[in-house]
């Protein structure tokens, strides 16, 4: 796919580090499969793994947790 934040790259497989924040909650996920545009860095994760990272700081959030530092862990739901 060609990044739509510069329009100059196609996006190549790799990990990134995502942030999801609400309100004094700050989760922060490492080696997050996505695609990565070459040129400009912009991060796309697919559907799976953006739901994925969503129902893990909404568990965070009823739990009561402010700040957290987790490994994606594939397949978890």
């Amino acid at each position: 796919m060609k990044c739509v934040i510069c329009n100059q790259a196609e996006t190549v497989p790799g990990m990134t580090s995502v942030l999801l924040e609400r309100g004094q909650m700050r989760l922060t996920v490492n080696n997050v499969p996505a695609r990565i545009c070459p040129d400009c860095g912009e991060a796309y994760a697919d559907e799976t793994v953006t739901a994925s990272l969503l129902r893990e700081a909404e568990k965070m959030v009823k739990a009561g947790i402010k700040v957290d530092v987790r490994e994606y862990e594939i397949g978890k739901t």
